[in-house]
């Protein structure tokens, strides 16, 4: 594993989420492609949890204590419970960037991490720290794309009566 260039690239993932929703309006920001789908307010929100609450929190388990129980969570219901839809957008991904910026500098600060370190997740089994951090960055993807989606489907409304096809290819 590279772990200096996941660390780098989700240094970057700031970049990544700040050049889809900075400027975007909040009527945008919380529209919705369907009843049950996240919005953008919702995705950037979810992920200034995660980072919090999963990510950085269950790697800094793993790695000090990898035998100690983990948290309770539920992203789920986060977003209902914790009102993501109803907060400001400029606001939210303030919120992300400096929690993601502290746990870039808390990675970058850790000092030969035994990525190997393993806790036991009752529902996957053996989880290493490494798939830990991997894991992390893919999920910024993954919710990178979600974004991606979610705009590609708004600007389909917004372009009516003509038609997005020619992106599509």
């Amino acid at each position: 594993m590279k772990a200096e260039e996941i660390i780098e690239r989700l240094a970057r993932g700031e970049g990544m989420f700040c050049g889809l929703v900075c400027g975007l309006d909040e009527n945008h920001a919380r529209w919705k492609p369907e009843p049950g789908k996240w919005s953008v307010l919702e995705v950037i929100n979810h992920l200034h949890d995660e980072e919090r609450e999963d990510f950085r929190h269950r790697l800094d388990l793993t790695l000090r204590a990898p035998e100690a129980a983990w948290p309770s969570i539920n992203p789920e219901e986060w977003v209902r419970e914790r009102k993501y839809n109803d907060r400001n957008l400029q606001s939210s991904i303030k919120n992300f960037v400096s929690e993601r910026r502290r746990s870039v500098v808390w990675l970058r600060s850790l000092k030969s991490p035994e990525w190997k370190s393993s806790h036991k997740h009752p529902g996957i089994g053996p989880i290493r720290a490494g798939d830990i951090l991997c894991a992390w960055l893919a999920h910024d993807y993954f919710h990178g794309r979600q974004i991606s989606n979610i705009l590609i489907q708004n600007t389909e409304l917004l372009s009516a009566p003509f038609t997005i096809k020619y992106a599509l290819g």
